[in-house]
């Protein structure tokens, strides 16, 4: 019985495991035989696998193949394992040297001929690699800009099959036929001709271009610099979503290790952008109203669980428009990732973690009938608050800066643009603000003030107890609840840092809680 074994890489969320492929042929009635819980289009390897080979100029072993992949009670999706596959074939057959495929990772889809595709979900693959030891990875030529992006793993981009064998067998690489540059891009979303415009747009936006509201543009610095979830409410017009939209324009690029957390999300999912293997702006996620929870917080089978818009917008901005529009039910399905900062898909067999930490921005009409002015509004109480109930309490209550936007008037639109600051005035200070917070944070694994945990911030980054003080009505009156008092403190360390103070005093802790409140 002839022998060889490759390996590959198994997903799971954005989780990674190392697969052992092994093949063996022996005698029986002919064919290729896959064992190891492969889904359907793995399943569909032997057809693609046996033409590439096929179309590689090489035989195909007339005996029984076996191919197990290890462990074998491990769910394996994708068609990323066609190329350790053909190459643990061709190694059983004999037709390469004994050692020349023990111990390489290999990635990638397999073309009828011959070419080696690109695949989803590399970068996290290439990681789980590096973490087992693996010193070489071998991934389509598209994915090699995006594989090459994990340090410490030797990472070889090969068009072809054939190219591949040539390689291994220490020959000088075959003349190719022009793959075209759709191939070499990578994998690629329908809508990125769209997605980039829409990345482009974003770009241009500036926050001097609100007219008005400088509550509203306040509260933008503040969530930039702590990272705090922010509320805005008002009448439709006031200018909600264009602040919105420029709050990804004050936050500061992401740093090395975040920027691979969100690529490797991204890869999974398949939205990286083209060209682009590695993001290093916040990613802007903004769900329509009609999403479903699956959307938001991701779903799928056992066999294909993938993100949702929250583990998207990792790192960044999930901005949630007519946010009492949503399904019931919908947004309280992001109450465990605001407090937990990761998704937990749980299904039979299958337990995907996606990481979560975002900022969310919700967005509101006081009312269903979304009159331009306050004074035409001809809804009764009692409508006003069903539909204000909509969003509940527990997400409210996580929810760190609320505002009720007001109507813009005249004066305001036609003098204000003048006066506003523009983004890049105001990112310098978010910037200098979150240097602040980073250099009390150095020893520990947190990054902005919205992260700390509230037992942290209880013990090692408690303001004075006088400070504290006037939060005791509040608490005593049930106003402020303890997820709430947390709440307070983090946002009043926030404004400190903008400040440039010490540690928070009262005057931080009374407008912290009159932005928890809404009141500021």
């Amino acid at each position: 019985m002839a022998l060889a074994r490759t390996r590959a890489v198994a997903l799971l969320g954005v989780d990674g495991q190392i697969v052992d492929v092994e093949a063996a042929i022996t005698n029986g009635v002919p064919g290729l035989h896959l064992v190891g819980l492969p889904d359907t289009a793995l399943s569909e390897a032997r057809d693609r696998v046996r033409a590439a080979i096929f179309n590689s100029g090489e035989v195909w072993p007339n005996r029984h193949v076996t191919v197990s992949l290890f462990p074998a009670s491990l769910p394996k999706r994708g068609s990323g394992f066609d190329l350790a596959i053909s190459i643990a074939v061709l190694g059983a057959s004999e037709v390469l040297p004994p050692d020349a495929c023990a111990g390489q990772v290999m990635i990638g889809e397999l073309g009828l001929d011959g070419r080696i595709r690109p695949v989803s979900g590399v970068l996290p693959a290439v990681l789980a690699a590096a973490d087992s030891g693996a010193e070489t990875v071998i991934v389509a030529s598209g994915n090699a800009a995006e594989a090459s992006l994990v340090p410490g793993v030797r990472v070889i981009g090969v068009p072809s099959l054939r190219a591949l064998l040539a390689r291994l067998r220490d020959l000088p690489p075959p003349q190719e036929a022009d793959e075209g540059t759709a191939a070499a891009a990578g994998p690629a979303s329908h809508s990125d001709g769209l997605a980039s415009r829409s990345r482009a747009r974003r770009g241009e936006l500036d926050l001097a271009d609100v007219r008005g509201q400088a509550e509203g543009r306040k509260i933008l610095e503040i969530s930039a610099a702590g990272g705090h979830h922010v509320c805005f409410m008002g009448p439709p017009g006031c200018g909600k979503t264009m602040l919105a939209e420029r709050l990804p324009t004050l936050l500061p690029d992401l740093d090395r290790g975040a920027a691979l957390e969100v690529s490797a999300i991204h890869s999974v999912a398949g939205t990286l952008p083209a060209g682009q293997p590695l993001i290093t702006r916040p990613p802007f996620q903004a769900p329509h109203h009609t999403a479903s929870r699956a959307a938001l917080v991701g779903g799928g089978s056992a066999r294909m669980i993938q993100p949702g818009a929250a583990s998207l917008a990792h790192r960044g901005i999930l901005f949630l428009d007519e946010s009492p529009e949503f399904a019931g039910g919908v947004l309280d399905g992001l109450r465990q990732p605001l407090e937990e900062g990761e998704v937990v898909i749980a299904r039979s067999g299958a337990t995907a973690r996606f990481p979560a930490r975002f900022t969310m921005l919700l967005a509101a009409n006081p009312c269903p009938c979304a009159a331009p002015k306050t004074r035409d509004c001809s809804c009764a109480p009692s409508v006003r608050r069903r539909y204000l109930a909509r969003l509940s309490g527990p997400l409210l209550d996580r929810v760190d800066l609320k505002s009720r936007l007001k109507e813009v008037t005249r004066a305001e639109l036609r003098y204000d643009l003048e006066l506003a600051e523009s983004s890049k005035v105001v990112a310098e200070r978010v910037l200098t603000a979150r240097e602040r917070t980073r250099a009390r944070l150095a020893d520990t694994p947190w990054r902005t003030n919205a992260e700390i945990p509230g037992r942290e911030l209880r013990r090692r980054f408690a303001p004075q107890p006088r400070a504290l003080a006037t939060l005791d009505r509040p608490l005593a009156d049930g106003r402020l609840s303890a997820r709430g008092l947390d709440r307070v403190v983090r946002v009043a360390w926030t404004l400190t840092d903008l400040t440039g103070k010490e540690r928070p005093t009262a005057d931080e802790i009374n407008q912290a809680l009159g932005l928890w409140e809404g009141r500021a």
